[in-house]
């Protein structure tokens, strides 16, 4: 088009009162059009077999725009950021630990509900739970969180919610919630892609305009039991799990689900649960009650994920290995699923032993122990020097009271997200860390950052269960403990009172459970 003719229709336009918007204009009207999508949630597992309580400090709650930078699919440039307004909330997610105060509760809870006001109305919230939280006085907190959120955002808006499958579901969460997804890995190598899928699936309903879906099949499974023992790496969860995937590629389902449920909490709601949600009752029900009819067919086949046995035995296996390092997993203390961490049952046993008290002892690395005292001894001596000070045991000290370590300091750290400070002590042949807060020691790096080799260790006791995949990788030998703790891997040691009986593994001879699908009462009618 010639300059000429340009001006000449753009005359024409104008006199037809009609006007062109500039390049800028129309992304932003393209922006306004946009899905309006929140984002929130809470994230714990908490042991209420722990003396434990856990504040809101804890969470390290990230609000408005930095609640993206906890997920990578968020980018500023990716796709699905351009996709939607997103109106990030309250993000918090917490080591897990014992129950949490009410206090905290509430004042999390509190601040979503208040950002969520401020730019009503949504056509779809991201709803990112662990789904193992214990509250003070509550029964079932994500189940109360959500029908406080349905409260301000009203039914219309579709909430799309991801778990961890060692969470919980109750009818309530189940009821309020439309699309529902968890993790279909243990350990979670696939958490981030499972979050992905909730919020594309969000936003495929909403995009598509097929809405909610029609059914939602929630069916209870009296099983409860640790992760250690479900784990995806070996059958029968690995075959279990593998399943679930290829039923959401069938006609009239959207997603299914498997949760294990949390063992470690004395509530009704802790069991393990199926749900499927799709848009064809009968593919959605038949899927529902596969999965769950073959969850409990193989209930009998579910083992640790790796040699099991009491402490001495475990020890005495590493003592005879050639190889390093050869890793002891302290299981029942484990603050990745809900233990105080500060638990010194094991660590005295360890120092008591004839065979590291020299220097030149088989060498050990103890991970970790929470000791602000010592710390703070280790911190005015510094590295090279020897300090003496209490750690252990300020928390739940029903085992074994705080231990007194004296050693020569060879690390000092300070900034660490969870520790907050890092020491090591070394003791004999042991070194030990020792933090001013509880941390668990997942990465390579968590070790090298302090000096410490653990390719080069022969012993190294970690308080964790199931290897993460660093630490897997990285093994020669492993056995998991059974210590004891806020965490016991031995179920049939804990004081349930309250989780539905008759329950396997604590009821091994109960009937054929019912598990027959339920569906549950769409969100609009709750």
């Amino acid at each position: 088009m010639s300059l000429g003719n340009f001006f000449v229709a753009v005359l024409l336009v104008c006199t037809a009162g009609i006007s062109i918007p500039f390049e800028s204009e129309a992304r932003s009207m393209d922006h306004e059009n946009m899905p309006r999508i929140a984002i929130a949630g809470l994230a714990i597992e908490s042991s209420t077999f722990s003396p434990a309580q856990t504040h809101e400090e804890a969470f390290h709650a990230r609000t408005g725009d930095d609640v993206f930078d906890f997920y990578p699919f968020f980018a500023p440039d990716s796709a699905i950021r351009n996709e939607a307004q997103w109106f990030p909330t309250l993000k918090g997610h917490a080591l897990p630990g014992g129950i949490v105060t009410r206090e905290a509760y509430e004042s999390l809870v509190g601040k979503t509900l208040k950002m969520l006001k401020a730019n009503l109305p949504y056509d779809g919230l991201f709803f990112d739970i662990h789904g193992a939280m214990s509250v003070v006085g509550l029964d079932d907190p994500e189940g109360d969180f959500i029908k406080r959120v349905r409260e301000v955002i009203g039914t219309k808006t579709i909430i799309s919610t991801c778990m961890d499958l060692h969470g919980n579901v109750s009818q309530t969460l189940a009821g309020h919630t439309d699309l529902i997804t968890c993790y279909r890995l243990a350990p979670h190598e696939d958490a981030m892609e499972s979050k992905r899928r909730a919020v594309t699936n969000l936003l495929d309903r909403i995009k598509s305009e097929k809405g909610k879906p029609a059914y939602k099949a929630w069916i209870p499974v009296p099983i409860l039991l640790p992760g250690e023992k479900t784990s995806t790496r070996i059958e029968p969860a690995k075959s279990l799990y593998a399943r679930v995937a290829p039923i959401t590629e069938q006609a009239g389902i959207l997603d299914a689900a498997i949760w294990v449920g949390y063992a470690w909490a004395d509530e009704p709601r802790n069991h393990a649960v199926v749900m499927v949600t799709g848009d064809e009752q009968e593919a959605v029900r038949n899927a529902a009650e596969g999965l769950a009819a073959h969850f409990w067919d193989v209930r009998n086949q579910f083992k640790f994920v790796a040699p099991t046995a009491p402490f001495e035995e475990c020890l005495e296996a590493a003592l005879r290995s050639t190889e390093q390092p050869y890793i002891i997993s302290d299981m029942g203390d484990n603050p990745t699923a809900g233990g105080a961490g500060d638990v010194t049952w094991t660590l005295r046993e360890i120092l008591s032993r004839p065979e590291f008290k020299s220097a030149d002892g088989p060498s050990v690395i103890y991970a970790s122990i929470p000791g602000p005292d010592f710390v703070e001894q280790a911190v005015q001596a510094g590295v090279g020097q020897k300090a003496t000070g209490m750690a252990g045991a300020m928390i739940d000290d029903r085992y074994a009271p705080p231990l007194e370590l004296s050693g020569t300091v060879t690390a000092i750290r300070h900034g660490d997200r969870h520790a907050e400070t890092e020491v090591v002590v070394r003791i004999g042949s042991i070194s030990v860390i020792v933090t001013k807060k509880r941390k668990p020691y997942h990465y390579e790096h968590d070790f090298t950052n302090l000096g410490l080799d653990p390719r080069k260790t022969d012993i190294v006791f970690v308080k964790i269960g199931y290897l993460v995949p660093e630490l897997y990788e990285m093994r020669a030998g492993w056995m998991m403990a059974l210590t004891p703790g806020g965490v016991d891997q031995d179920l049939e040691r804990l004081p349930y009172k309250r989780i539905q009986r008759p329950m396997f593994p604590l009821d091994k001879d109960m009937d054929q459970p019912d598990l027959s699908a339920r569906f549950i009462t769409m969100s609009q009618d709750m």
